[in-house]
């Protein structure tokens, strides 16, 4: 009896996982489209493309994502508060939707060294 309710429990987790696990994978392929639609590259690197002086491949290991997204939208304040002395200074994205910041969020997040 134990082992059957250990593979039910199993199973009722998977299923609720599952749909969730397909919900955070499409955001993080919305956020990879923000990503491009924004010219990210120009400045930053993910797996050895676009510049490789602002690589960001560890960045969803290193910040959480009210860091990440305050880097977004408040970049001048994040550059001071990090003490940043990239040149030229990372601009904010005041025009991105909810969504798109919430994609870009979930992108940022999965990159994980």
């Amino acid at each position: 009896m134990r082992k059957r309710v250990s593979a039910m429990t199993f199973a009722v987790a998977l299923l609720m996982w599952l749909p969730a696990a397909a919900q955070d994978q499409a955001q993080v392929q919305k956020g990879m489209a923000v990503y491009a639609e924004q010219k990210c590259g120009i400045c930053h690197a993910i797996a050895g493309k676009g510049n490789a002086k602002g690589p960001l491949d560890d960045v969803g290991s290193r910040l959480g994502a009210d860091e990440i997204r305050d880097w977004m939208v408040d970049a001048p304040g994040m550059t001071a508060k990090s003490k940043s002395t990239r040149k030229p200074p990372m601009r904010s994205y005041p025009k991105l939707s909810k969504e798109e910041l919430d994609a870009l969020v979930a992108y940022m997040l999965s990159l994980r060294k």
